[in-house]
């Protein structure tokens, strides 16, 4: 039997997932995620770190923010041109 390779790639991401668990396989991709807003809050890396997470927390929630604003703009525009 030759298996597709969809289901090889299904196979392979769900064994990884059990033998490592989510957390795990995506703490690496989270912390460069937040490195992003640090280095774009604190560039120069003068800040006091503490001040820096903080300031770096609030710009990753405008960065949600003006995500769900797009998505909202998105899916209002395929209301109107559906109507």
């Amino acid at each position: 039997m030759v298996m597709s390779r969809s289901l090889r790639s299904s196979l392979g991401g769900l064994s990884t997932h059990a033998k490592y668990g989510s957390d795990f396989i995506a703490a690496r991709a989270r912390s460069g995620f937040d490195a992003r807003f640090e280095r774009e809050v604190d560039p120069l890396g003068a800040l006091d770190p503490e001040d820096r997470r903080k300031r770096a927390e609030i710009a990753k929630r405008a960065y949600f923010k003006r995500l769900a604003y797009k998505s909202a703009q998105a899916r209002r525009a395929r209301k109107e041109a559906a109507a």
